[in-house]
Protein backbone atom coordinates (compact mmCIF):
# COMPACT_ATOMS: atom_id res chain seq x y z
CA UNK A 1 0.00 0.00 0.00
CA UNK A 2 2.85 2.52 1.11
CA UNK A 3 4.50 1.58 -2.00
CA UNK A 4 1.50 2.13 -4.26
CA UNK A 5 1.02 5.50 -2.86
CA UNK A 6 4.47 6.21 -3.31
CA UNK A 7 3.95 5.77 -7.12
CA UNK A 8 0.96 7.76 -7.36
CA UNK A 9 2.76 10.72 -5.93
CA UNK A 10 5.64 10.13 -8.06
CA UNK A 11 3.44 9.98 -11.29
CA UNK A 12 1.09 12.76 -9.92
CA UNK A 13 -2.23 10.57 -9.99
CA UNK A 14 -3.92 13.13 -8.64
CA UNK A 15 -3.28 15.89 -10.75
CA UNK A 16 -3.51 14.24 -13.37
CA UNK A 17 -6.98 12.58 -12.50
CA UNK A 18 -5.16 9.35 -13.41
CA UNK A 19 -6.19 5.67 -12.14
CA UNK A 20 -3.85 2.37 -12.17
CA UNK A 21 -6.47 0.24 -14.35
CA UNK A 22 -6.86 3.67 -17.42
CA UNK A 23 -3.29 3.82 -17.31
CA UNK A 24 -2.56 0.20 -17.50
CA UNK A 25 -4.99 -0.17 -20.40
CA UNK A 26 -3.44 2.73 -21.77
CA UNK A 27 -0.21 0.71 -21.99
CA UNK A 28 -1.65 -1.96 -23.54
CA UNK A 29 -2.97 -0.32 -26.27
CA UNK A 30 -0.17 1.44 -27.40
CA UNK A 31 1.62 -1.88 -27.74
CA UNK A 32 -0.77 -3.71 -29.14
CA UNK A 33 -1.07 -0.53 -31.81
CA UNK A 34 2.59 -0.76 -32.58
CA UNK A 35 3.51 -4.26 -31.61
CA UNK A 36 4.05 -4.47 -35.53
CA UNK A 37 7.57 -3.25 -34.87
CA UNK A 38 8.64 -6.77 -33.83
CA UNK A 39 8.44 -8.24 -37.09
CA UNK A 40 8.94 -5.77 -39.28
CA UNK A 41 12.12 -4.01 -37.72
CA UNK A 42 14.11 -7.43 -38.19
CA UNK A 43 12.63 -7.96 -41.55
CA UNK A 44 14.05 -4.23 -42.97
CA UNK A 45 17.57 -4.95 -40.88
CA UNK A 46 17.74 -8.90 -42.21
CA UNK A 47 18.55 -7.66 -45.85
CA UNK A 48 21.75 -6.45 -44.36
CA UNK A 49 23.16 -9.66 -43.78
CA UNK A 50 22.23 -9.28 -39.82
CA UNK A 51 20.48 -12.77 -37.91
CA UNK A 52 17.09 -12.53 -38.31
CA UNK A 53 16.57 -13.54 -34.93
CA UNK A 54 19.06 -11.54 -33.27
CA UNK A 55 17.79 -8.04 -34.32
CA UNK A 56 14.26 -9.54 -32.84
CA UNK A 57 15.67 -9.77 -29.87
CA UNK A 58 17.61 -6.49 -29.88
CA UNK A 59 14.22 -4.90 -31.11
CA UNK A 60 12.14 -6.04 -28.20
CA UNK A 61 14.83 -5.03 -25.72
CA UNK A 62 15.46 -1.83 -26.71
CA UNK A 63 12.04 -0.81 -27.11
CA UNK A 64 11.88 -2.09 -23.67
CA UNK A 65 14.58 -0.22 -22.59
CA UNK A 66 13.42 2.64 -23.80
CA UNK A 67 9.67 2.59 -23.18
CA UNK A 68 10.87 1.91 -19.71
CA UNK A 69 12.70 4.50 -19.01
CA UNK A 70 10.79 7.19 -20.51
CA UNK A 71 7.85 5.94 -18.04
CA UNK A 72 10.12 6.09 -15.10
CA UNK A 73 12.66 8.82 -15.79
CA UNK A 74 10.20 11.70 -18.17
CA UNK A 75 6.88 10.40 -16.48
CA UNK A 76 5.09 10.45 -19.85
CA UNK A 77 3.36 8.07 -21.43
CA UNK A 78 5.42 8.02 -24.87
CA UNK A 79 6.51 4.34 -26.04
CA UNK A 80 10.05 4.29 -28.03
CA UNK A 81 11.06 1.22 -30.36
CA UNK A 82 13.46 1.58 -33.31
CA UNK A 83 12.18 3.72 -36.04
CA UNK A 84 10.04 3.33 -39.58
CA UNK A 85 12.18 5.00 -42.27
CA UNK A 86 15.46 5.46 -40.20
CA UNK A 87 15.64 1.44 -40.16
CA UNK A 88 14.87 1.84 -43.93
CA UNK A 89 17.53 4.07 -44.28
CA UNK A 90 19.78 2.61 -42.35
CA UNK A 91 19.06 -0.86 -44.75
CA UNK A 92 18.75 0.33 -48.17
CA UNK A 93 20.60 3.58 -48.08
CA UNK A 94 23.56 2.94 -45.75
CA UNK A 95 24.34 -0.80 -45.84
CA UNK A 96 22.75 -1.51 -49.35
CA UNK A 97 23.27 1.40 -51.67
CA UNK A 98 26.52 2.94 -49.98
CA UNK A 99 28.08 -0.82 -49.46
CA UNK A 100 28.68 -0.09 -45.78
CA UNK A 101 29.21 -2.61 -43.06
CA UNK A 102 26.35 -3.22 -40.50
CA UNK A 103 28.78 -3.27 -38.10
CA UNK A 104 29.82 0.31 -38.86
CA UNK A 105 26.25 1.49 -39.66
CA UNK A 106 25.58 0.50 -36.07
CA UNK A 107 28.76 2.57 -35.04
CA UNK A 108 27.01 5.71 -37.28
CA UNK A 109 23.67 4.86 -34.84
CA UNK A 110 25.65 4.69 -31.57
CA UNK A 111 27.53 8.21 -32.53
CA UNK A 112 24.25 9.64 -33.22
CA UNK A 113 22.47 8.96 -30.08
CA UNK A 114 25.56 10.69 -28.37
CA UNK A 115 25.40 13.98 -30.43
CA UNK A 116 21.75 13.66 -29.25
CA UNK A 117 23.06 13.35 -25.58
CA UNK A 118 25.28 16.22 -25.61
CA UNK A 119 22.91 18.56 -27.27
CA UNK A 120 20.45 17.50 -24.73
CA UNK A 121 22.92 18.69 -21.97
CA UNK A 122 23.43 21.63 -23.55
CA UNK A 123 19.95 22.23 -23.78
CA UNK A 124 19.93 22.94 -27.69
CA UNK A 125 17.45 20.53 -28.41
CA UNK A 126 14.94 21.84 -25.52
CA UNK A 127 15.57 25.27 -27.44
CA UNK A 128 14.60 24.08 -31.08
CA UNK A 129 10.93 22.61 -29.40
CA UNK A 130 10.74 25.39 -27.84
CA UNK A 131 11.02 27.32 -30.45
CA UNK A 132 8.42 26.11 -32.52
CA UNK A 133 5.43 28.69 -32.68
CA UNK A 134 2.60 27.11 -30.47
CA UNK A 135 0.52 28.47 -33.16
CA UNK A 136 1.19 25.47 -35.00
CA UNK A 137 0.93 23.10 -31.81
CA UNK A 138 -2.67 22.45 -32.83
CA UNK A 139 -1.90 21.85 -36.44
CA UNK A 140 1.10 19.08 -35.78
CA UNK A 141 -1.22 17.20 -33.45
CA UNK A 142 -4.07 17.29 -36.62
CA UNK A 143 -1.45 16.71 -39.29
CA UNK A 144 -0.19 13.85 -37.03
CA UNK A 145 -3.87 12.53 -36.74
CA UNK A 146 -4.39 12.75 -40.50
CA UNK A 147 -0.92 10.39 -40.96
CA UNK A 148 -1.52 8.03 -38.15
CA UNK A 149 -5.43 7.52 -40.04
CA UNK A 150 -3.76 7.37 -43.18
CA UNK A 151 -1.54 4.24 -42.57
CA UNK A 152 -4.87 2.86 -40.39
CA UNK A 153 -6.38 2.84 -43.49
CA UNK A 154 -4.10 1.45 -46.08
CA UNK A 155 -2.92 -1.00 -43.62
CA UNK A 156 -6.64 -2.42 -43.40
CA UNK A 157 -6.45 -2.15 -47.06
CA UNK A 158 -9.72 0.04 -47.26
CA UNK A 159 -7.61 2.68 -48.98
CA UNK A 160 -4.92 1.02 -51.52
CA UNK A 161 -2.17 2.26 -54.09
CA UNK A 162 -3.45 3.09 -57.73
CA UNK A 163 -0.65 4.29 -60.83
CA UNK A 164 -3.58 6.42 -62.00
CA UNK A 165 -4.71 8.57 -58.46
CA UNK A 166 -1.88 8.01 -56.08
CA UNK A 167 -4.61 6.11 -53.50
CA UNK A 168 -7.92 4.61 -54.74
CA UNK A 169 -10.57 2.69 -52.34
CA UNK A 170 -9.77 -0.72 -51.85
CA UNK A 171 -11.69 -4.13 -51.87
CA UNK A 172 -13.83 -4.04 -48.91
CA UNK A 173 -15.20 -7.15 -49.75
CA UNK A 174 -11.60 -8.66 -49.03
CA UNK A 175 -11.46 -10.76 -45.60
CA UNK A 176 -8.68 -8.64 -44.30
CA UNK A 177 -10.80 -5.53 -45.30
CA UNK A 178 -14.32 -6.80 -43.90
CA UNK A 179 -12.80 -7.89 -40.48
CA UNK A 180 -10.52 -3.94 -40.38
CA UNK A 181 -14.08 -2.45 -41.14
CA UNK A 182 -16.11 -4.34 -37.92
CA UNK A 183 -13.56 -3.26 -35.85
CA UNK A 184 -13.72 0.10 -37.07
CA UNK A 185 -17.62 -0.07 -36.14
CA UNK A 186 -17.03 -1.81 -33.40
CA UNK A 187 -14.88 0.92 -31.71
CA UNK A 188 -16.72 3.56 -33.08
CA UNK A 189 -20.04 1.88 -31.14
CA UNK A 190 -18.05 1.63 -28.12
CA UNK A 191 -16.59 5.38 -28.16
CA UNK A 192 -19.96 6.76 -28.48
CA UNK A 193 -20.92 4.25 -25.65
CA UNK A 194 -17.82 6.20 -23.73
CA UNK A 195 -16.34 2.65 -22.82
CA UNK A 196 -13.29 3.87 -21.43
CA UNK A 197 -11.31 0.62 -22.85
CA UNK A 198 -13.09 1.04 -26.06
CA UNK A 199 -9.89 0.90 -28.42
CA UNK A 200 -8.57 -2.24 -26.07
CA UNK A 201 -11.78 -3.48 -26.72
CA UNK A 202 -11.97 -3.00 -29.45
CA UNK A 203 -9.03 -4.76 -30.78
CA UNK A 204 -9.31 -7.62 -28.48
CA UNK A 205 -12.82 -8.16 -30.35
CA UNK A 206 -11.55 -7.56 -34.00
CA UNK A 207 -8.56 -10.01 -33.14
CA UNK A 208 -10.81 -12.55 -31.81
CA UNK A 209 -13.41 -12.64 -34.49
CA UNK A 210 -10.43 -12.67 -37.25
CA UNK A 211 -9.86 -16.15 -35.08
CA UNK A 212 -12.87 -17.52 -35.36
CA UNK A 213 -13.17 -16.77 -39.30
CA UNK A 214 -9.61 -17.87 -39.87
CA UNK A 215 -7.75 -14.01 -40.24
CA UNK A 216 -5.68 -15.26 -37.15
CA UNK A 217 -2.64 -18.00 -37.19
CA UNK A 218 -0.67 -18.68 -34.33
CA UNK A 219 3.11 -19.96 -34.46
CA UNK A 220 4.82 -22.30 -32.34
CA UNK A 221 8.51 -21.63 -32.25
CA UNK A 222 9.45 -18.79 -29.91
CA UNK A 223 12.42 -16.60 -30.33
CA UNK A 224 15.17 -17.47 -27.63
CA UNK A 225 17.08 -14.18 -26.14
CA UNK A 226 19.99 -15.90 -26.61
CA UNK A 227 19.85 -15.34 -30.27
CA UNK A 228 20.95 -11.13 -29.47
CA UNK A 229 24.83 -12.03 -28.99
CA UNK A 230 24.83 -12.37 -33.51
CA UNK A 231 24.48 -8.77 -32.93
CA UNK A 232 25.21 -7.61 -29.31
CA UNK A 233 29.10 -5.27 -29.21
CA UNK A 234 29.18 -5.79 -32.70
CA UNK A 235 29.00 -2.12 -34.11
CA UNK A 236 31.79 -0.50 -35.64
CA UNK A 237 32.48 2.79 -33.98
CA UNK A 238 36.18 3.73 -35.53
CA UNK A 239 34.68 3.07 -38.89
CA UNK A 240 31.65 5.34 -38.51
CA UNK A 241 34.27 7.92 -37.77
CA UNK A 242 35.83 8.08 -41.02
CA UNK A 243 35.06 10.72 -42.97
CA UNK A 244 32.78 8.76 -45.09
CA UNK A 245 30.49 8.03 -42.90
CA UNK A 246 29.47 11.80 -41.54
CA UNK A 247 26.83 11.84 -44.11
CA UNK A 248 25.47 9.25 -42.35
CA UNK A 249 25.35 10.44 -38.71
CA UNK A 250 24.08 13.79 -39.86
CA UNK A 251 21.28 11.97 -41.54
CA UNK A 252 20.19 9.82 -38.39
CA UNK A 253 20.81 12.66 -36.05
CA UNK A 254 18.64 15.18 -38.14
CA UNK A 255 15.79 13.03 -39.23
CA UNK A 256 15.49 11.42 -35.57
CA UNK A 257 15.65 14.97 -33.97
CA UNK A 258 12.28 16.36 -36.25
CA UNK A 259 10.53 13.47 -36.20
CA UNK A 260 10.91 13.28 -32.42
CA UNK A 261 10.15 16.69 -31.82
CA UNK A 262 6.82 16.50 -33.98
CA UNK A 263 5.28 13.42 -32.35
CA UNK A 264 6.15 15.12 -29.06
CA UNK A 265 4.26 18.17 -29.66
CA UNK A 266 1.39 15.93 -30.92
CA UNK A 267 1.41 13.19 -28.15
CA UNK A 268 1.73 16.18 -25.07
CA UNK A 269 -0.55 18.24 -27.11
CA UNK A 270 -3.53 15.38 -27.42
CA UNK A 271 -2.80 14.39 -23.66
CA UNK A 272 -2.88 17.96 -22.34
CA UNK A 273 0.75 18.17 -20.73
CA UNK A 274 1.73 21.52 -22.86
CA UNK A 275 1.37 24.06 -20.05
CA UNK A 276 -0.56 27.52 -20.51
CA UNK A 277 2.58 29.53 -21.48
CA UNK A 278 3.13 26.49 -24.43
CA UNK A 279 6.02 24.52 -22.37
CA UNK A 280 6.68 21.02 -22.02
CA UNK A 281 7.85 19.48 -18.53
CA UNK A 282 10.60 17.67 -17.89
CA UNK A 283 11.84 18.27 -22.01
CA UNK A 284 15.28 17.56 -21.05
CA UNK A 285 14.55 14.01 -19.27
CA UNK A 286 12.20 12.99 -22.70
CA UNK A 287 15.16 13.61 -24.66
CA UNK A 288 17.68 12.03 -22.55
CA UNK A 289 15.53 9.06 -22.36
CA UNK A 290 15.35 8.69 -26.14
CA UNK A 291 18.96 9.71 -27.04
CA UNK A 292 19.67 6.87 -24.18
CA UNK A 293 17.54 4.05 -26.08
CA UNK A 294 19.63 4.89 -29.73
CA UNK A 295 22.58 4.27 -27.87
CA UNK A 296 21.57 1.36 -26.00
CA UNK A 297 19.77 0.23 -29.82
CA UNK A 298 22.92 0.25 -31.57
CA UNK A 299 25.05 -1.64 -29.10
CA UNK A 300 22.43 -4.30 -28.41
CA UNK A 301 21.72 -4.91 -32.97
CA UNK A 302 19.40 -2.18 -34.40
CA UNK A 303 18.70 1.06 -36.11
CA UNK A 304 17.85 4.44 -34.53
CA UNK A 305 15.18 3.99 -31.16
CA UNK A 306 12.23 7.12 -31.23
CA UNK A 307 9.25 8.06 -29.54
CA UNK A 308 6.33 6.50 -31.34
CA UNK A 309 3.23 7.93 -32.51
CA UNK A 310 1.19 4.85 -31.84
CA UNK A 311 1.81 6.19 -28.39
CA UNK A 312 -1.72 8.50 -28.82
CA UNK A 313 -3.63 5.08 -28.92
CA UNK A 314 -2.87 5.12 -25.84
CA UNK A 315 -3.56 8.59 -24.83
CA UNK A 316 -6.93 8.50 -26.45
CA UNK A 317 -7.82 5.60 -24.12
CA UNK A 318 -6.71 7.84 -21.04
CA UNK A 319 -3.43 7.45 -20.65
CA UNK A 320 -1.73 10.32 -18.84
CA UNK A 321 1.44 9.26 -16.80
CA UNK A 322 4.16 7.66 -17.36
CA UNK A 323 2.81 4.03 -16.86
CA UNK A 324 1.27 3.06 -19.99
CA UNK A 325 4.56 3.56 -21.09
CA UNK A 326 6.26 1.05 -18.77
CA UNK A 327 3.44 -1.07 -19.19
CA UNK A 328 4.13 -1.31 -23.05
CA UNK A 329 7.75 -1.65 -22.37
CA UNK A 330 7.28 -4.32 -20.13
CA UNK A 331 5.13 -6.25 -22.61
CA UNK A 332 8.04 -5.62 -24.95
CA UNK A 333 10.17 -7.56 -22.48
CA UNK A 334 7.48 -10.45 -22.60
CA UNK A 335 7.50 -10.79 -26.25
CA UNK A 336 10.98 -11.35 -26.55
CA UNK A 337 9.85 -15.00 -25.36
CA UNK A 338 6.83 -15.29 -27.22
CA UNK A 339 7.04 -13.21 -30.32
CA UNK A 340 5.48 -16.03 -32.90
CA UNK A 341 1.99 -14.88 -30.61
CA UNK A 342 2.38 -11.04 -30.77
CA UNK A 343 2.63 -11.63 -34.76
CA UNK A 344 -0.40 -13.14 -35.05
CA UNK A 345 -2.19 -9.81 -34.54
CA UNK A 346 -2.91 -8.63 -37.83
CA UNK A 347 -2.80 -5.34 -39.03
CA UNK A 348 -6.55 -5.45 -39.86
CA UNK A 349 -6.67 -5.71 -35.91
CA UNK A 350 -4.65 -2.60 -35.18
CA UNK A 351 -5.35 -0.40 -38.23
CA UNK A 352 -8.58 0.26 -36.94
CA UNK A 353 -7.55 1.56 -33.81
CA UNK A 354 -5.05 4.42 -35.62
CA UNK A 355 -8.07 5.66 -37.68
CA UNK A 356 -10.28 6.45 -34.46
CA UNK A 357 -7.07 7.98 -32.86
CA UNK A 358 -6.81 9.84 -35.58
CA UNK A 359 -10.08 10.90 -36.14
CA UNK A 360 -10.12 11.78 -32.21
CA UNK A 361 -7.00 13.96 -32.78
CA UNK A 362 -7.98 15.89 -35.42
CA UNK A 363 -9.90 17.66 -33.14
CA UNK A 364 -7.01 20.01 -32.03
CA UNK A 365 -7.57 22.21 -35.63
CA UNK A 366 -10.41 23.83 -33.57
CA UNK A 367 -8.05 25.85 -31.86
CA UNK A 368 -5.95 26.88 -34.60
CA UNK A 369 -7.33 31.22 -35.71
CA UNK A 370 -8.40 30.45 -38.94
CA UNK A 371 -9.07 33.83 -39.94
CA UNK A 372 -5.30 35.46 -39.64
CA UNK A 373 -3.50 34.00 -42.94
CA UNK A 374 -0.34 34.19 -41.12
CA UNK A 375 -1.25 31.31 -38.92
CA UNK A 376 -3.98 29.74 -40.70
CA UNK A 377 -1.45 28.99 -43.99
CA UNK A 378 1.26 27.51 -41.91
CA UNK A 379 -1.41 25.48 -40.21
CA UNK A 380 -2.78 24.44 -43.23
CA UNK A 381 0.54 23.60 -44.56
CA UNK A 382 1.66 21.38 -41.52
CA UNK A 383 -1.91 19.68 -41.11
CA UNK A 384 -1.89 18.57 -45.05
CA UNK A 385 1.75 17.14 -45.57
CA UNK A 386 2.90 15.44 -42.73
CA UNK A 387 0.02 12.86 -43.72
CA UNK A 388 0.92 13.70 -47.78
CA UNK A 389 4.96 13.05 -47.37
CA UNK A 390 4.31 10.32 -45.21
CA UNK A 391 6.56 12.34 -42.55
CA UNK A 392 5.90 13.94 -39.60
CA UNK A 393 9.40 16.21 -39.94
CA UNK A 394 8.87 17.38 -43.53
CA UNK A 395 5.41 18.67 -42.45
CA UNK A 396 6.47 20.38 -39.31
CA UNK A 397 9.62 21.60 -41.24
CA UNK A 398 7.15 22.93 -44.12
CA UNK A 399 5.07 24.58 -41.31
CA UNK A 400 7.55 26.27 -39.91
CA UNK A 401 9.68 27.76 -42.76
CA UNK A 402 6.23 29.00 -43.67
CA UNK A 403 5.73 30.42 -41.01
CA UNK A 404 8.89 32.61 -40.62
CA UNK A 405 8.51 33.73 -43.99
CA UNK A 406 5.03 34.93 -43.45
CA UNK A 407 6.11 36.36 -40.37
CA UNK A 408 9.31 38.03 -41.73
CA UNK A 409 7.61 39.54 -45.39
CA UNK A 410 4.60 40.89 -43.23
CA UNK A 411 6.86 42.92 -41.30
CA UNK A 412 5.42 41.27 -37.99
CA UNK A 413 9.01 39.85 -36.99
CA UNK A 414 11.14 41.10 -34.17
CA UNK A 415 14.34 40.07 -32.37
CA UNK A 416 13.16 37.53 -30.16
CA UNK A 417 11.64 35.51 -33.20
CA UNK A 418 15.94 34.79 -33.58
CA UNK A 419 15.47 31.08 -32.74
CA UNK A 420 12.45 30.89 -34.87
CA UNK A 421 14.43 31.87 -38.13
CA UNK A 422 17.18 29.42 -37.43
CA UNK A 423 15.13 26.50 -37.26
CA UNK A 424 13.36 27.33 -40.54
CA UNK A 425 17.06 27.46 -41.96
CA UNK A 426 17.96 24.17 -40.43
CA UNK A 427 15.08 22.78 -42.23
CA UNK A 428 15.44 24.80 -45.58
CA UNK A 429 19.54 23.40 -45.13
CA UNK A 430 17.54 19.66 -44.83
CA UNK A 431 15.15 19.60 -47.67
CA UNK A 432 18.27 21.29 -49.89
CA UNK A 433 19.95 17.95 -48.25
CA UNK A 434 17.33 15.50 -49.19
CA UNK A 435 16.92 16.84 -52.86
CA UNK A 436 20.40 16.21 -53.34
CA UNK A 437 20.16 12.79 -52.66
Amino acid sequence: MLLRQALERYFDFAGLHANWRTEILAGLTTFLTMAYIIFVNPAILSKTGMPIAAVTAATCLCAAFGSILMGFLARYPLALAPGMGLNAYFTYTVCLKMHIPWQTALGAVFLSGVVFLLLTFGGIRQLLVEAIPRELHASVAGGVGLFIAFIGLMESGIIVRDPDTTVALGNLRAPGTALALFGLLLIGVLQILRVRASILIGIAGTLLTGYVFGQVHLASQPFSFREITATAFHLDIPGALHTGALEIIFVFLFVDLFDNVGTLVAVTKKAGLITDDAKIPRLSRIFFADATATIAGSLAGTSTVCSYIESSAGVAAGGRTGIPAIVTGLCFLVSMFVAPLVGAIPSSATAPALIIVGALMLGSIAEVNWSDPTVAIPAFLTLVMIPLTYSIANGLGIGITSFALLRLFSGQSSRKDWLLFVLAALFVARFLFLSHH
